[in-house]
């Protein structure tokens, strides 16, 4: 690839760490100079903003800053230690949920400016090590709940003990946390079961790479190359959305 620089849009799959994506782009670019524009847990899917060279690694913290969009699976009637699929349970309680309206009011209640707090195993750093590294040896490191902005919780679909539902937020929301609380609020207990980001500002996951197809660097190449965008034409789809 002759000039590499610029930003990719790769859909991650599951199982797969946000850096091992970023190992597989450096790879088929010949480039180490990339980054993504916000992590996704390994079982996690979705969208992954990546930028490759230092003219778009510069704009990550710009990209960040846009809303985000997910499709969350809570799995009802139980908390786990991590609020994922990769914890712990523990806490069960039956599920008994209310009728549609009052299900509404309660995602209701969790849309606009709120206050949310850090989950233990965060990213977040507390003396120079993430939150996770004391989580995972037993030690609980208490942080101010954060602000955070949700637009709006849109229920998707309701089967049993899961509740589906579709997010957009702005940056640094913890859908984890999000489903806890809702979990909390009906009275019954959830945790994240899946997650899938849909989009990242304008930027949405129909027209990323699948990430399962990077692992070969030969294909990988041609499809990266096919994908690619400049800084400036990222750039631009981010003004152009701000200021709708």
């Amino acid at each position: 690839m002759e000039d590499a620089t610029g930003v990719y849009l790769i859909d991650k799959p599951a199982g797969l760490t946000s850096f091992d994506v970023v190992r597989r782009v450096r790879r088929a670019l010949g480039m180490k100079k990339v980054g993504h524009a916000g992590t996704l847990d390994p079982f996690a899917t979705g969208l992954l903003v990546l930028c490759a060279g230092r003219p778009a690694t510069r704009e990550i913290s710009r990209l960040m800053a846009t809303e985000k969009v997910y499709l969350a699976d809570l799995s009802l009637g139980r908390e786990t230690d991590t609020g994922d699929p990769e914890g712990r349970v523990v806490a069960e309680r039956p599920v008994t949920l209310p009728d549609r309206a009052a299900l509404e009011e309660v995602m209701a209640s969790f849309t606009g400016r709120i206050m949310q707090r850090v989950p233990a195993y965060a990213a977040v750093k507390h003396k120079g090590r993430p939150l996770y590294h004391y989580a995972r040896r037993g030690v609980t490191v208490e942080k101010e709940p954060r602000p955070v902005t949700i637009h709006a919780i849109e229920i998707v679909e309701v089967a049993g003990a899961r509740l589906q539902i579709r997010v957009r937020c702005g940056k640094g929301t913890y859908i984890r946390v999000l489903a806890e609380d809702i979990g909390r609020k009906l009275g019954c207990l959830a945790h994240l079961a899946a997650l899938r980001r849909l989009a990242v500002g304008p930027f949405s996951v129909e027209d990323a790479v699948a990430g399962a197809q990077l692992a070969d660097p030969s294909v990988a190449a041609g499809l990266l190359a096919a994908g690619r965008m400049t800084v400036d034409e990222a750039l631009s789809r981010v003004a152009a959305l701000a200021a709708r």
